[in-house]
């Protein structure tokens, strides 16, 4: 399925075209990351007519925003700010519309912990895991850890984003291990909050979902990765050229495809969001019977050159100029969320 079949309201090329705002930056450890997707964004909605002008997330946002009729704002930021709902608060009291999930669903995919919490009660299926914040001894909280868990774990932080603070260690020695150690300080200096996983090996997939408004959800292909420059997808492996090998559709059993397909949905679904996202699965060895488990989803996909969003719906059958413009559509029908009269105050 594609846009077109998708959304057979959306209007023809062109003659709507709409002023739009691309939000980019931000203070964030993948501001950079965020810059490199939105010059690809505007890039494509400029050729798809539309006015299109590149702001910083930065104090003088607010500002900037009110200096012109914008009829569409399109983040293209991750982690801080944002990611998390902060942006979309934002927008929210300034009555713009914008693409993607609202404050609520933002909040929620960006704190991993909280995530599991919705994924859990919608019964999907997710690792084990381990909250540990910042009070204690290193050592203590590395023994609490394996307790818990065993010895062979992830380490994450639990707001970041592009793998960044994120370290796989399936074969530790004990507490003690020196890595285990160094990895904690690594997530610890990027956050407050860690989260401890049990480390589920397999195959890194991904699913991305489309659900522009007023229609139904789906799921596009879904894409395996391989990387190149590490053992696993970290930001290397996402960002630098060759980093990594795309496969999509994803080389899976049809019924562990349509397993993933449908959990992505759910979990879209469960957090509340709109417009885009992309989620991450580990699937186990195996056909039809593969173990798929859930690590999280991203509420702003990437779109650089490299990225796994637009490529599936490249293979969806939808480009991605095509892609960049349905979503400032979607956003410009939905409009912003309704605001009730104050109710007067009783004499």
């Amino acid at each position: 399925m594609n846009i077109r079949s998708a959304a057979s309201s959306l209007p023809p090329p062109f003659p709507n075209a709409l002023r739009i705002a691309v939000i980019q930056g931000g203070p964030s450890s993948e501001a950079e990351v965020s810059r490199v997707s939105a010059a690809g964004v505007a890039a494509a909605l400029a050729r798809r007519g539309h006015d299109v002008t590149r702001l910083e997330l930065d104090d003088k946002l607010p500002a900037n925003l009110m200096t012109a009729p914008y009829q569409v704002v399109f983040p293209v930021v991750h982690g801080a700010i944002g990611e998390d709902g902060c942006l979309q608060g934002l927008l929210e009291l300034l009555r713009l519309p914008y693409v993607g999930a609202g404050v609520l669903a933002s909040a929620l995919a960006n704190d991993k912990v909280q995530a599991k919490v919705a994924f859990r009660a919608a019964g999907l299926p997710v690792a084990e895991e381990l909250v540990l914040v910042d009070d204690t001894k290193r050592e203590t909280l590395a023994a609490r850890a394996l307790e818990a868990l065993g010895t062979s774990v992830v380490i994450k932080p639990a707001t970041q984003g592009s793998g960044l603070g994120v370290t796989l260690l399936p074969d530790l020695s004990g507490p003690a291990d020196a890595r285990l150690l160094a990895a904690l300080d690594t997530a610890f200096g990027l956050d407050d909050a860690v989260l401890v996983e049990r480390f589920h090996r397999g195959r890194e997939v991904t699913c991305g979902v489309l659900h522009l408004h007023g229609k139904t959800p789906f799921a596009l292909p879904p894409t395996e990765i391989r990387a190149k420059a590490a053992d696993w997808y970290d930001f290397q492996s996402r960002y630098g050229k060759g980093g990594s090998e795309h496969l999509c559709p994803a080389p899976l059993d049809p019924v562990t495809t349509a397993r993933i397909q449908e959990i992505a949905v759910a979990a879209h679904r469960a957090l509340g969001v709109r417009d885009l996202c992309r989620c991450d699965f580990v699937v186990g060895p195996g056909g039809a019977d593969a173990e798929v488990v859930l690590l999280e989803v991203n509420t702003i996909p990437g779109m650089t050159p490299t990225s796994l969003y637009p490529e599936a719906a490249g293979v969806a059958g939808t480009p991605f100029d095509e892609l960049c413009d349905a979503l400032a559509h979607s956003a410009k029908r939905r409009g912003t969320r309704r605001v009730n009269a104050a109710v007067p105050f009783p004499t």
